[in-house]
């Protein structure tokens, strides 16, 4: 490849780039249905015509911005489910994983319109669901590392129960301005903390994980198994 293409490629990523970023304002605001080409080729600074010269529909925009949040949001999973965070006594458990789940949202409102809006193009509910299964299997290795005397079936149980809860209560917060979203967090930590006390106990648990090729993880998957806590 000369100089020259290799320049045009970067000047074609950094538009692409640029036009992903005013959609994600668009959609952050509008949502997807009400969201336009037009709006967000204005909110980009270039025309329409600009614009279809990367992306041929809203639809293609909406997939690969979400793909793009997708990516992230996994990013920041991984650095909230550690043995660290798992060991600290259950409210600040709560608060290492979940504030920047929650702070996540906040900076990219379109995730919510994409992730979880209910009008977004089929391709993306299909990557939701793959995105809720890997969070679905953070948090049943939560339990059963907390718990790992737990029965899995009932591990599963708690998890995708507190799951739900949480992720109802994003999206109820989510409705709000501060400082009633403050608020409304600070309800749907105490709503978990009630709810996982009596299963995976409210002191520091020291957790400690090992891998084995045919093992099964706690939430019944190949992958790390969870076969201690010591109090």
């Amino acid at each position: 490849m000369t100089s020259e293409a290799r320049r045009r490629q970067a000047r074609g990523k950094r538009r692409m780039e640029q036009l992903l970023d005013a959609a994600a304002v668009v959609f952050g605001e509008c949502g997807y249905t009400r969201a336009s080409t037009n709006a967000i080729a204005r909110e980009a600074g270039v025309s329409p015509g600009t614009l279809y010269q990367f992306f041929p529909n809203k639809e293609a925009i909406a997939v690969q911005l979400g793909e793009r949040l997708m990516r992230q949001m996994l990013e920041a999973h991984g650095q909230v489910f550690t043995d660290a965070n798992v060991s600290l006594p259950l409210d600040e458990m709560l608060d290492a994983i979940l504030d920047p789940i929650i702070e996540f949202n906040l900076r990219n409102p379109a995730f919510l319109a994409l992730i979880h809006g209910s009008d977004a193009p089929g391709e993306i509910a299909s990557d939701k669901e793959v995105l809720h299964a890997i969070l679905q299997r953070q948090v049943e290795e939560t339990v059963a590392l907390r718990a790992p005397d737990l029965p899995h079936d009932e591990c599963v149980r708690v998890a995708t129960t507190a799951f739900a809860v949480f992720r109802a209560g994003l999206c109820l917060a989510m409705q709000y301005q501060e400082p009633e979203r403050a608020a409304y967090t600070v309800e749907v930590k105490a709503a978990l903390a009630r709810y996982l006390a009596p299963v995976i106990g409210t002191e520091a648990r020291a957790v400690r994980r090992w891998d084995s090729g045919a093992g099964v993880s706690a939430a019944g998957r190949t992958g790390p198994v969870a076969r201690g806590v010591r109090r």
